[in-house]
């Protein structure tokens, strides 16, 4: 409707600068005139381009200035003593009713409408205009009026069915997601803690053993997890999905898996699944080099960026040159200074090849990074950004 508008405007410009360029080209006032009501039109769209809307002040002034009074002025300065010679500035009050019809509420509208009509009216009687001129030019003007406001409810109508149905469409699919989600957790547990309850209720196997503890301690885990995440409905399940299949790939291999989810920003699943391949990277250095058991995955957004964090607590390694202290620098610097590391308690493998191709360039190549902060009998803290 502001498009709009401004073509009707524009229409009624061009006209009355046809009607001033050929009758009227030795007064002065029609000229003034007109460069007035070129300047509020530009006030009006340059205040609707910066707001998206008509601005009912800027409005409300070409209602005044162009719509009620040019017509007496036109009258009283500009020789227009005759009802052809002060139609064109007659003509600017049908667009003013349309942009006021799109700018106003109902109320000041019909203020507006019924003061346009009047001085209008006005305007014409000191000329002696035909009553079938007057009548035609006022009908044109509320009509202008009218036709404007019916389009702006119904396009305003049509705009919020639309957005209502976005709505209804975005809960439905939101609901599906949590089915599947249901879905998912309801398999992975009969797969898993309701298999191995089964198996222990028919006595087909021991309880007590060794095996069969860590089986338990691990499926435990996994529905701790799932009770801590199912309030929470707002994770990226993509995030959530990948790095709970590489906690379970590295819980199947022996490692104890204390993982948590604090609302991880929605990323797209190629970044979900390199940082994921990432994060077992970093478990598997955990299993074959940390001298521990246990390992930590945190997985957490910071303003959009996606922070996976893999820690445990176990022998550590002197990263870079710089000997015990805790350097944080990323994944791979050490590699470069792997010929002057200090002999100890170095993990074989975890400050180069491993670390260095399977984290860090897998990571460079999403653009992420990869940090490493470590030292000798502290432990290992790999830190995984997206972006980087």
């Amino acid at each position: 409707m502001v498009i709009a508008t401004a073509l009707y405007r524009g229409s009624h410009l061009v006209a009355g600068g046809a009607v001033v360029a050929q009758h009227q080209r030795d007064l002065l006032f029609p000229w003034v005139a007109l460069g007035a009501a070129v300047a509020a039109t530009a006030l009006i769209w340059f205040m609707a381009a910066r707001h998206r809307r008509l601005v009912s002040w800027a409005v409300g002034l070409d209602v005044l200035l162009i719509g009620c009074l040019l017509p007496f002025g036109a009258y009283a300065w500009g020789g227009a003593h005759t009802q052809e010679s002060i139609a064109w500035v007659m003509l600017l009050g049908g667009s003013a009713s349309a942009m006021a019809a799109v700018a106003f509420g109902a109320r000041l509208l019909a203020v507006t409408v019924v003061l346009l009509v009047v001085t209008h009216l006005a305007g014409y009687l000191l000329v002696d205009a035909d009553a079938s001129v007057t009548g035609a030019h006022l009908n044109a003007l509320v009509f202008s009026a009218v036709v404007s406001w019916v389009l702006t409810w119904y396009l305003c109508r049509q705009g919020e069915q639309v957005d209502s149905a976005n709505r209804r469409a975005l809960a439905a699919e939101a609901q599906r997601a949590r089915f599947a989600e249901r879905v998912a957790h309801h398999n992975a547990l009969h797969d898993t803690v309701l298999a191995t309850l089964t198996a222990i209720a028919r006595g087909g196997v021991d309880a007590n053993t060794s095996m069969m503890r860590e089986r338990c301690a691990r499926e435990a885990a996994y529905l701790r997890r799932l009770v801590e995440q199912a309030d929470d409905r707002e994770q990226a399940s993509e995030v959530r999905a990948a790095l709970e299949e590489s906690v379970r790939a590295a819980e199947a291999l022996g490692l104890r898996v204390t993982a948590r989810y604090h609302e991880p920003p929605a990323v797209p699943g190629e970044i979900a699944l390199a940082m994921a391949r990432a994060a077992t990277e970093a478990l598997n250095n955990v299993r074959c080099h940390a001298g521990t058991g246990h390992a930590f995955v945190t997985a957490a957004g910071d303003s959009g960026r996606l922070i996976v964090t893999v820690v445990d607590r176990g022998r550590g390694f002197a990263v870079g040159a710089a000997g015990p202290e805790r350097a944080g620098v990323p994944a791979g610097a050490e590699a470069s200074a792997g010929a002057a590391r200090p002999p100890g308690p170095a993990r074989p493998g975890a400050g180069g090849i491993g670390l260095d191709r399977s984290v860090h360039a897998r990571m460079r190549g999403v653009g992420g990074r990869a940090f490493v902060d470590s030292a000798p009998g502290e432990g290992v803290r790999v830190e995984l950004r997206w972006p980087g």
